[in-house]
């Protein structure tokens, strides 16, 4: 706190107690010092009012800086019978109340700032600012601040009447309704003209082509119609245009190009038309070009490289087509690139590469084509890129910042291939070098002609007879072992989903389409199509037929039919009327009581324990267990489903390798998501996971988790102790049972947590995680039962 003893200081002329971390009263004692002629309080905490008498008291003073505290109250009217008073700042605060009316009697005052509090005007007329009138009379004012206070009404003509001495004129935030006065052009003296985020509407006054000493015209985020007024290019100093976010229609004024001062061009957010001047790009000095959101044409001009110390090119939600010059890799300046939802097309020139300074590209939403340059590793800077929904192919660079990029960065292309994370087909590898170099050898040590020729008489009978066993095999449809199932025609599924309806349509997911249909005898079904554009398609058909056709059990969902053509692959799955367990946990209109749960998870773990171990043939890993993939039928009766990425282990194994991982993240073993390593742990983790979700109604993505916080951690973090924190609330909102539930949810966690073990050889099996869990289910049902 100010101690009060400084008021003592009876000859005291200067205090500055600004920027400090004071808090507190201001002490009365300081505004009885007569002497004092600056008094500095500024960027601190205090708080209180200041005293009615302050002008009274205080006869001296020239500079009084209240500004960025916590002050109240009004701004008391005696403030104006300081008749010295040049500077007087009393910007972000709470102040409320009027302007004074009487700010006219200060005739030295040269500065004058409220902005940021909670300020109105005293006229009884609504559409005029009645202090302004007073404060005209300041012939000696250059710096007015008025913004981000609730003042309403309408800038009046009388702003006109400011002298000449005015330099500043902030008005932004103020509600300000109207047009803009034409009178405005009588401000000749006028450098800075701010008055952003209002509600003027009409167009902007060509008076202000007048304004030769102006600097910086704001006028964003308003109702501002008609042109750009090309008086503006007589304003040969103008630093500054922000225009963005108003109604401006009709063409881009080429004149502009005459303002060689200029370094920041805002017109983003308008109605703007036609194609872009090409004698705008002769702004060498130029900073900062925002022309997003328009409705602007034609091509991006070769001579954009004039623009030599330009850091922000924002070109986006426009009509703009045609290639991209390669000569934009000579702005080495620039920090942000933004072309994204516009019409342009062919290849990413190699040239952006040399963007050293880029920290954020948006190509998103064109129509380029061909790779994604691997100069563009050597951006070190990039921290944002989007090159999504294109027509790209090839393989996403993996060097330098493009370690940091996700998924959405590259999703609707063409043919993009790269790592799992980033939800792309594996690359092929390049073999024809290999292939030649194999080639050369054999050519240069060939085998003697006699057993040459023999090899190659043989290789030709070999590949005959498997040609024909091939084609044999081909034309029975792709799997021989189908054939037992009853076969669906592609014209059967398309009457039964009714020609593709997307009413029909229950979901997609990572290689096709799910609907809902009704077959010829009128049986609802569950039909999935693959999407065979996508490599991994193929494999993932083939996987869910593999284990599917080898298993039966209650809770593992049946295929019905299956339709394999060259062109068209589809399953006909039973139909769970019931939706999935996501819907449950997840939708408002939908509840699970405790026991319903219980069961789920129930069966759940009766599927997996029987793919593990319960059948004859090799261990089958899901590898994708999550609630969208556990299905619930008529009777709430859990059936598993979407095997499309599952392994099927050797009997002699206990584990297998692989190099793509197709896995959800967040139910994802560590190891599966690090090295590849698939194994019936996996399945046990991811069973861990659920658990957990399934009784927090928390997933493992949710956004509280971020850092080193997991779902995991803050489960185990909170037992037994927080287990309140953690259970979702719905199952304990009822007192009834309250500790039955308590020590049967307390028990599922520690068995989740068991099924996470970091370690695949901590986490216990299926089998007794299985058992288990119904043991839990009978001592609930026990306990709840003594309970009533």
């Amino acid at each position: 706190q100010i101690p009060t003893e400084i008021g003592n200081l009876k000859n005291l002329e200067i205090l500055a107690l600004g920027t400090n971390n004071l808090s507190g009263l201001i002490p009365p004692a300081i505004f009885n010092i007569s002497t004092i002629r600056v008094l500095n309080l500024q960027s601190n905490q205090l708080s209180g009012r200041l005293p009615s008498t302050i002008g009274h008291s205080l006869p001296n003073i020239e500079y009084l800086t209240f500004s960025i505290n916590n002050l109240i109250g009004t701004i008391p009217n005696s403030i104006t019978n300081a008749s010295k008073l040049i500077g007087l700042d009393l910007g972000s605060n709470s102040f409320s109340g009027h302007i004074p009316n009487t700010f006219g009697n200060l005739r030295h005052l040269n500065v004058l700032s409220v902005a940021g509090n909670n300020l109105t005007t005293e006229s009884s007329s609504a559409d005029q600012w009645s202090f302004l009138s007073s404060l005209t009379n300041c012939r000696k004012l250059s710096y007015l601040v008025l913004d981000s206070n609730p003042l309403g009404g309408i800038l009046p003509p009388l702003i006109g009447n400011f002298s000449t001495s005015l330099q500043s004129f902030y008005a932004y935030e103020c509600k300000l309704g109207g047009s803009i006065p034409k009178e405005i052009g009588n401000l000749r003296g006028l450098i800075l003209l701010t008055l952003d985020f209002n509600d003027l509407n009409g167009t902007i006054p060509t008076s202000v082509g007048t304004l030769q000493q102006l600097q910086g015209l704001s006028l964003e985020e308003n109702n501002l119609e008609g042109s750009i007024p090309y008086d503006l290019c007589h304003l040969e100093l103008m630093y500054g245009i922000r225009l963005n976010g108003n109604k401006l229609s009709g063409h881009i004024p080429p004149c502009l190009a005459s303002l060689t001062s200029l370094r920041e061009l805002r017109l983003g957010s308008n109605k703007l038309t036609s194609s872009i001047p090409s004698s705008l790009w002769s702004l060498e000095y130029i900073l900062e070009i925002n022309l997003s959101s328009n409705s602007l044409n034609g091509p991006l001009p070769s001579n954009v490289q004039k623009l030599k110390v330009l850091r922000v090119l924002d070109l986006s939600r426009n009509q703009l087509s045609g290639n991209i010059p390669s000569t934009i890799g000579a702005l080495v300046d620039l920090e942000t690139l933004s072309l994204a939802s516009n019409q342009f097309q062919g290849p990413i020139p190699e040239s952006v590469g040399s963007l050293i300074s880029l920290e954020s590209l948006d190509l998103s939403g064109n129509n380029f084509s061909g790779k994604i340059p691997k100069s563009l590793e050597a951006l070190s800077h990039l921290k944002q890129f989007n090159v999504s929904q294109n027509r790209l192919e090839g393989e996403i660079p993996v060097k330098g910042s493009f370690k940091n990029f996700s998924a959405e960065s590259f999703f609707g292309n063409y043919a993009l291939c790269g790592p799992p994370k980033l939800r792309v087909p594996p690359c092929k590898q390049d073999n024809s070098k290999r292939t030649k170099k194999v080639a050369l050898i054999v050519i240069k040590y060939i085998l003697p002609p006699i057993v040459s020729t023999a090899l190659i008489v043989i290789t030709i009978i070999m590949y005959i007879r498997c040609r024909n066993r091939s084609t044999r095999k081909s034309y029975h449809e792709d799997f021989l072992s189908l054939a037992t199932w009853r076969r669906t025609s592609y014209l059967d599924i398309q009457r039964a989903i009714d020609e593709f309806n997307e009413c029909n349509l229950l979901g997609t997911g990572s290689f096709g389409s799910v609907y809902k249909g009704t077959i010829s005898d009128g049986t609802n079904v569950a039909i999935k199509i693959f999407n065979l554009q996508l490599e991994r398609a193929f494999t993932s058909f083939d996987s869910e037929c593999e284990v599917l056709r080898n298993v039966r059990h209650r809770n593992l969902i049946k295929i019905l039919s299956s339709c394999s053509n060259p062109d068209f692959k589809a399953l006909v799955l039973e139909f769970m009327p019931n939706g999935s367990l996501e819907k449950w946990l997840y939708s408002h209109n939908y509840f699970l009581d405790i026991l319903e749960r219980l069961n789920i998870m129930i069966d759940v773990g009766s599927a997996l324990e029987y793919l593990h171990h319960g059948h004859s043939s090799a261990p089958i890993i899901h590898c994708d267990l999550k609630p969208t993939n556990i299905l619930l039928d008529e009777n709430m009766v859990a059936h598993v489903s979407d095997f499309g990425i599952s392994k099927l282990v050797g009997e002699e194994e206990d584990s297998v390798t692989q190099t793509m991982t197709m896995a959800t993240i967040g139910y994802m073993a560590p190891e599966y998501g690090s090295e590849g390593i698939v194994s019936a742990k996996c399945d046990v983790y991811s069973y861990g996971v659920l658990l957990m979700e399934t009784f927090t109604r928390k997933g493992p993505t949710d956004e509280m988790f971020t850092g080193e916080m997991s779902l995991r951690r803050w489960v185990k973090e909170s037992l037994p102790d927080g287990l309140t924190e953690v259970v979702d609330a719905n199952l304990v909102r009822e007192e009834q049972a309250f500790s039955a539930k308590m020590d049967c949810i307390l028990s599922i966690m520690d068995l989740a947590l068991d099924c996470c073990m970091e370690s695949p050889d901590m986490r216990i099996n299926m089998t007794d995680a299985a058992a288990k869990l119904k043991k839990i289910k009978v001592k609930f049902l026990d306990d709840a039962a003594a309970t009533n």
